[in-house]
This record gives C-alpha cells, structure tokens and sequence, in this order.
C-alpha cells in the first residue's frame, strides 16, 4: 500500500476516534444536566426509551473505539491493509468502506458462510 494511502486511512481512523468522543462528551452532558421532571409518565417514558437508545449506541461506539484503536495500532506496526486470514492485501475499496477491517472480502465472506452453516 502506497505511503499516501496509509496517511489517507490513519487520518481518517483518527477522525471517525474524534467524532465518538465528542459524541459521548456531548452524551455525557446532556444526560448529567439533564434534570427535568415529567408531570405526564407517558413524557417521561419517552424520555427514557430516548435514553435507553442513545446509551446503546455510545456502547457500540465505545466497542468501535477499540476496533479503531487496533487499526491505528496496525498502521503503526506496518500491518494495515493485510488480511489476517490469508495474509493478502485487502483492496482500498474494502478499507474505504470499512477502514477497519481484518479480512480481505474474499475471507470475510466465507467467514459469513462458515457463520449462516453454524447458525451463528
């Protein structure tokens, strides 16, 4: 993979790193300001499922986190970009897609195949 290429995938990792942590800092506020009562249960329902859901997403992103994490890692040990199954390159336009990712397309389908056989 081209030096640019690398450059172009770790300044985007960092960025996607950036928008969740402002995210979850923005979260964090909203939720510890947030002290209003509800008159109406149904309003206050309402307001829970809202935080029930938006907790759920930071939790994905918090586990997104680390997957970027170990992406920037692989740059930095010279082994972004290779596949972890079969050790060839995963084409741009997967990283593109899926910055990421382990497996090239070819492994990552059978891996799906391998996971709809199991009934994982």
């Amino acid at each position: 993979m081209k030096a640019s290429d690398i450059q172009y995938f770790q300044e985007l990792l960092n960025g996607m790193l950036s928008d969740i942590l402002e995210k979850s800092e923005a979260t964090i506020e909203d939720m510890t300001e947030s002290g209003e009562v509800y008159a109406d249960p149904a309003d206050r329902a309402t307001a829970e499922s809202d935080r029930a859901f938006t907790l759920r997403l930071r939790d994905r992103e918090r586990k997104l986190i680390k997957k970027i994490n170990q992406a920037l890692q692989r740059i930095e040990d010279g082994d972004f970009g290779v596949c972890q199954e079969c050790g060839e390159d995963i084409s741009v336009p997967r990283l593109k897609a899926r910055p990421m990712t382990t497996l090239c397309i070819h492994c990552k389908s059978k891996q799906e195949e391998d996971e709809k056989v199991r009934g994982d």
